[in-house]
This record gives C-alpha cells, sequence and structure tokens, in this order.
C-alpha cells in the first residue's frame, strides 16, 4: 500500500517582532544592593502566593476573571504600592496561562505517543500492515508494551490536570529544585544553592505607563542615568519610599530610541535580575515595537531570495534569482555551538546570522526563506518512528541539538532590524526531494562538495517562491524520458555575484555564479 503525501501548507511571511529589549548593568553599593534583594525577596514572596491562589481558583472567565483580578490587587496593594500589585496580579494571570498552555501541550505530546506506540504494536513484528510497519522482534514489541502502560499512565495524570485547570508550576524551576537533592553533583554548596534558589525566585518587574513621568511610576530612570525605585510600603520603614542608586546607568544599543520614549513619557517596561554567578544586577528596558504593515507574499517572491537550512553544526545557504534558479555557489556557516558556554553559543549563533544577513544584501535579496520548524514530531513520536538502536538514537540526539526556536527568535528580529523579510515554508520533503532533485545540478555549476544539505536549501528557497520542487512531476522512474517528457531547458549563465566577506571574523562565504534549470 502506497502511503499518501501529506498535505503541504501555504508559505507565509513572518511577522515582525512584537517588542524591543535592551538590558545594562546596575553598580550598587553594598547597602544599595542589599535593598533591592529585600524588595526583591518581598516581592517574590507575595508573586508566589497570589501565584498559588491562582493555580488553586482554576478555570475562570469573563467577570469571575476580573473580580478575582480586582479584589487580589486591593490586597496586594495594602502592602506594596497600586503599581506594583498590578504587575505582579497581570504576571500571576500570564503564568497561570503558559501553565495551562504547557499541560495543554503535554497531553498533546503524551496522545501522539501514545497513539505511535499502539499503532506499531498492533501490527506482528517483523512485518507492514497498511502503511504501519511493526517492531522488529516480538521481545521489542514487548518492552514497548511495557513503555505504552506508562505513557497511558502519564497521559491519564497530564488530563487530569488540564480538565481540573491546576497546572503544576514550580517558581525558579524544576532544574534548580532537583539540584537540591544533588547538590554534589551539580558541584554546589547548601548556602551557594540557596543564594541562587533565592535570586530566581525574586520578583523585579515594573510594567510601564504611557503618559506617566518617564514612561514608568515604579522604577524611573531620567535622561541622566539616575535610577529609582518605589519601596513598597511593608519596607518603607527601613528603606524609605524611594530607593535612589547612586551610580547612574547608560544603555548603550538602541539607547536613542529608549532615550527618545522616556523623555516623551511613553510606556518602558523595567525588569532588575541579579546574576549570583558573576554577583552582577543587571536592568532590562522594554517597549512595544512600532507595528510595520508586513508587504504581500507576491512582492517577495517577485525578487531573489536566500534559501536556508538549518542543521545541528552549520547553516546551508542558497541564492535563487525569480525562475528559481541557484545564483553562484552553495554557501555553508558553521555553527560551533556544541560543549560551549550559553554566551558563546549566544555569540557564535548571532555572527551566523549575521553572516546571512550579509549574504543576502550583497546579493540583493529581499527575503530569507527558512523552514517553519518546531518538530512536534520529533518530540513527541520520534523515539518510535525516526529509526531505532544506535542510528536512531544519535538521529534523535541531532534533532535535539538544533537551536531551532532560539534561531527562529533571533532570526526574525535580526532580520527586521536589517529590513529584511522572513518567509515561513512547510518542512515537508524538502530534504528527500531537495536531495533527490537539486543536488546533482548545483553540483554541475559549484566548485565545492554539493550535500544534500545545500540541496535542501534550495528545496525551500523554490517552496519560498511557490515553485516546484520536484523537476520531473509526472512519469515512471526507470528513466523513460521519451514518456516521461524532458525536463526543460538549462537559462544561459548569471552575472556573476560579488564574495561576501566579513570583517570581524575569517569569511566563511565563497561563492562563483551558476545556474540549473
Amino acid at each position: 500500500m502506497v502511503k499518501p503525501l501529506r498535505k503541504i501548507a501555504d508559505p507565509f511571511v513572518v511577522a515582525s517582532p512584537a517588542g524591543l529589549r535592551i538590558r545594562t548593568r546596575l553598580h550598587p553599593t553594598r547597602a544599595e544592593a542589599e535593598a533591592l534583594k529585600d524588595i526583591g525577596r518581598f516581592l517574590g514572596g507575595l508573586y508566589r502566593a497570589e501565584l498559588a491562589g491562582r493555580v488553586a481558583a482554576g478555570r475562570l472567565a469573563g467577570p469571575r476573571r476580573a473580580e478575582w483580578r480586582r479584589e487580589r490587587k486591593r490586597t496586594v496593594t495594602a502592602v506594596t504600592s497600586s503599581r506594583w500589585a498590578g504587575a505582579i496580579i497581570r504576571a500571576v494571570e500570564d503564568q497561570y496561562q503558559l501553565g495551562m498552555r504547557s499541560a495543554a501541550a503535554d497531553v498533546a505530546f503524551l496522545s501522539a505517543a501514545v497513539d505511535a506506540v499502539t499503532r506499531r504494536c498492533a501490527v506482528e513484528p517483523g512485518t507492514v500492515a497498511a502503511g504501519v510497519r511493526g517492531y522488529h522482534t516480538a521481545a521489542e514489541r514487548h518492552q514497548k508494551r511495557r513503555r505504552l502502560t506508562q505513557l497511558q499512565h502519564r497521559l491519564r495524570c497530564a488530563r487530569t490536570v488540564l480538565d481540573q485547570a491546576h497546572p503544576s508550576i514550580t517558581v525558579g524551576g524544576n532544574h534548580l529544585w532537583r539540584n537540591r537533592n544533588h547538590l554534589d553533583r551539580a558541584t554546589l554548596t547548601e548556602a551557594e544553592w540557596g543564594e541562587l534558589w533565592s535570586a530566581r525566585r525574586a520578583f523585579f518587574t515594573a510594567d510601564g505607563e504611557s503618559g506617566k513621568r518617564l514612561g514608568n511610576e515604579t522604577i524611573r530612570v531620567d535622561g541622566t542615568g539616575q535610577v529609582t525605585i518605589k519601596v513598597p510600603a511593608a519596607l518603607a520603614d527601613t528603606h524609605g519610599s524611594r530607593l535612589a542608586l547612586t551610580v547612574a546607568v547608560g544603555f548603550t544599543h538602541r539607547a536613542g530610541q529608549w532615550l527618545d520614549r522616556v523623555m516623551t513619557n511613553k510606556a518602558v517596561r523595567y525588569d532588575i535580575t541579579y546574576d549570583v554567578t558573576r554577583a552582577r544586577w543587571y536592568l532590562d528596558a522594554s517597549w512595544a515595537a512600532p507595528t510595520e504593515p508586513v508587504p504581500p507574499l507576491a512582492t517577495l517572491q517577485a525578487g531573489r531570495v536566500v534559501g536556508v537550512d538549518l542543521n545541528a553544526n552549520h547553516l546551508a545557504c542558497t541564492v535563487l534569482d525569480f525562475h528559481g534558479n541557484v545564483l553562484g555557489q552553495p554557501v555553508t556557516i558553521p555553527l560551533d555551538l556544541a560543549g560551549v558556554p550559553a554566551t558563546t553559543r549566544d555569540g557564535r549563533l548571532r555572527f551566523a546570522i549575521s553572516s546571512l544577513i550579509e549574504l543576502a544584501h550583497r546579493s540583493q535579496c529581499p527575503a530569507v526563506v527558512i523552514e517553519n520548524l518546531n518538530f512536534t514530531d520529533a518530540r513527541s513520536s520520534g523515539r518510535e518512528t525516526m529509526g531505532r538502536g544506535q542510528r536512531g538514537k544519535r538521529f534523535r540526539r541531532t534533532v535535539s541539538g538544533i537551536p531551532t526556536a532560539r534561531f527562529r527568535d533571533r532570526l526574525a528580529g535580526m532580520t527586521a532590524t536589517a529590513g529584511l523579510h522572513l518567509i515561513a515554508v512547510d518542512p515537508a520533503y524538502t530534504s528527500r526531494w531537495g536531495s533527490q532533485h537539486w543536488t546533482k545540478p548545483v553540483q554541475q555549476q559549484a566548485v565545492i562538495v554539493v550535500t544534500r544539505h545545500h540541496a535542501a536549501a534550495t528545496a525551500i528557497a523554490r517552496r519560498g517562491k511557490h515553485l516546484p520542487i520536484r523537476r520531473r512531476t509526472t512519469g515512471p522512474r526507470n528513466g523513460q524520458r521519451t514518456v516521461s517528457g524532458f525536463p526543460p531547458p538549462r537559462p544561459p549563465r548569471q552575472q556573476h555575484l560579488p564574495p561576501v566577506v566579513s570583517s570581524s571574523a575569517p569569511p566563511v562565504i565563497d561563492q562563483m555564479t551558476g545556474s540549473s534549470g
């Protein structure tokens, strides 16, 4: 039985980020740092108490939710202030809704895994029935049946949590909480863990307000960088009504935009965090980004595009013209992210995206085309359908190592800042059809070895331009070209593209010109 092809979704233009966020360091004195810790711990305790009450209240809708928010805000205002109370209640509601979405995602995850194991267990070992392949041996099927029992139990528990609307939320993070019982493995002492746990659970978020002085009545930063913080009423006797930091702060990234908002009294949100490992205080400022109209997809498809195939250790890129022909040599941008600290990974990811943006600008491409990847199937049922043994384990480890979410978020923000647009396409069959139909044509025009990832990038770009990927859509597979028809003629050679040279690091891009039909 031939398995039908899955329906391929249409490409779409990714919207620009809805907000902007910048960061700078705070340099409080020892007394000011102790005051900041007291305020953060006090507000964090209120936040956790309100969050526990919100989880216990369960699912609220319409007037009941509005009534709950008004009542809780009045209670919290008595010991803090109206603006601190508003920020806490809004954060509690957002966290609860996030917990409910996570509970729903957990149910969907376990349901997909249960369905995958059930289908394969229903087939005799070593056989295929109705397009479903059974497990290789009876022993493997027995082991999977035991796993199926565990998955079904977890699914029942997850559905109970979702039905009762009582999601499990750990303020500070489950990972850090589990380390409490394994301090030797985490290389932490009890005092170090306690300080880290306290810092993670502190609450120091002040929502901005339009029309108010400097855009925020709770945490103010004026044009000279002077920081003043509204002290909660319960701590006013100890630290005064407002805490003014001695050392002024200054933003470097987007400083002009921040100053313009502050001086015109537009809303600016501030978050204060403490990094225990570095003993540093940070101040984050964020505000809503100006909304710009998204251009029609047909307008972007009319020009050149850059197709990108994201992999665990590199980006494979190709440039396509209006007709879908490859312009120049395929490009490989390394992503050496394994075994390095998080800050180093973030820097290398930013450099790779900067190289990609530079390639788009030099190639005169208004849009970048990527796959709309979230690896939902791989996470839910991949253990049962994406290979077995060591080969399947290596493949799943590779999938889990791809920085999908961070790359997607960084690329959306950086391309919007650079004046480029992002087109997302369905990832179905891009690697398979790209390797089958475009590896050889692209290799004929290249001086480097063309991999299946470069062919996949070509397939992605063609799908973004709404062009077919398969070069021969009909006919048998035995090479009878007289029956199926000839491929279209190859277009003339295009003009040479200038090479991309990066000034911040050794060049990783080398191009030549070529085309394929």
